[in-house]
């Protein structure tokens, strides 16, 4: 039987009690879900277990180094995760996990275990199974469907379907059998873990009325960001009138500041489409491709911490390191 390392960090599937908290359920997981102990021989570790707002580039860190440290013990990983910022998370490890050969399957649940409806064990039973398949990914398994960890985001708050890959088919589709899609990536070279980064990128939303001053004083203050991603209309357009955006962007990247521009609503980022967006590509800022907040922040998180050569560092942000841009 197949070995499967299962690490757990909290989150909705494993919370009891109103509010819901993180609880003491995976010391009884077996037990409360008999069918895992069929499909894989399970080594249980707790890592931490914190609602997932809680988690960031520590516990990234901490999850990747574990995952680097048993992965030759294990035919596949599967991690325990709140899906608030699961993208996140999925995101940073498919960056840090170079050379990957085996999957590492992110679930978790919108309803607790033991709650009636729970969407809990379908999750747990199908991320358990597909870390036994040849799928040498990072990914989220949810609903049925497994999604590219640098691509997924998640669409809806309330509902079992709660996770999407725009532009992407999923890796896999969990029915009567489990259908595993041909685009899956292979890994390039010998697995290596680098499990660095810093936090201090900032987000910046464009909307209507936005004021280049505010994004300056942020640039300004004692707390200035080392990273931008400028979630930005379009395929990569700001404002270049009243409130143009594109000079802001300039100083801050001549100031050593790294600008990587998403759009807002999917699709892939060409800066050199329009006079609005032209002025970005311009100014220096680094073309995100398709993207989302998700994975660019935590690309541009790994990127910062990875090398304090500055050419290097952006050649590597416009590289598709895992399929995060196209």
């Amino acid at each position: 039987m197949k070995k499967v390392l299962l690490l757990h960090m909290g989150g909705t599937l494993g919370m009891e009690g109103s509010p819901l908290g993180p609880g003491n359920y995976s010391q009884k997981l077996i037990e409360r879900v008999p069918e895992l102990s069929h499909l894989a021989q399970l080594d249980i570790r707790i890592l931490c277990n914190v609602d997932s707002s809680d988690v960031g580039p520590e516990e990234w860190t901490r999850v990747a180094g574990e995952i680097a440290r048993g992965r030759t013990e294990a035919h596949g990983i599967v991690i325990l995760h709140g899906t608030d910022t699961m993208a996140f998370t999925a995101a940073a490890l498919a960056f840090t996990l170079e050379g990957l050969d085996r999957p590492v399957v992110m679930t978790g649940a919108q309803r607790p275990l033991a709650a009636h409806r729970t969407d809990a064990r379908r999750n747990l039973v199908d991320a358990v199974e597909l870390a036994t398949c040849d799928i040498p990914e990072v990914a989220i398994c949810f609903d049925g469907l497994l999604l590219r960890g640098c691509r997924a985001v998640k669409g809806d708050a309330r509902s079992y379907h709660a996770f999407e890959s725009p532009g992407v088919e999923p890796l896999a589709r969990m029915g009567f059998d489990v259908d595993i899609g041909a685009h899956l990536r292979r890994p390039r070279g010998d697995f290596r873990c680098d499990p660095r980064f810093d936090s201090r990128v900032a987000v910046v939303y464009v909307t209507p009325g936005l004021e280049p001053a505010t994004v300056q004083a942020m640039l300004d203050s004692s707390a200035a960001p080392r990273g931008i991603v400028l979630a930005a209309f379009g395929v990569g357009t700001v404002p270049t009138k009243a409130r143009a955006l594109a000079p802001v962007v300039r100083r801050a990247v001549d100031g050593g500041v790294e600008v990587v521009v998403v759009t807002q609503r999917g699709g892939i980022v060409e800066l050199g489409m329009y006079e609005n967006s032209k002025g970005l590509a311009d100014a220096g800022a680094i073309p995100g491709g398709e993207m989302r907040i998700d994975a660019a922040t935590a690309k541009l998180m790994h990127a910062l911490a990875r090398t304090e050569d500055r050419a290097e560092r952006r050649r590597w942000l416009t590289t598709d390191v895992a399929g995060e841009l196209a």
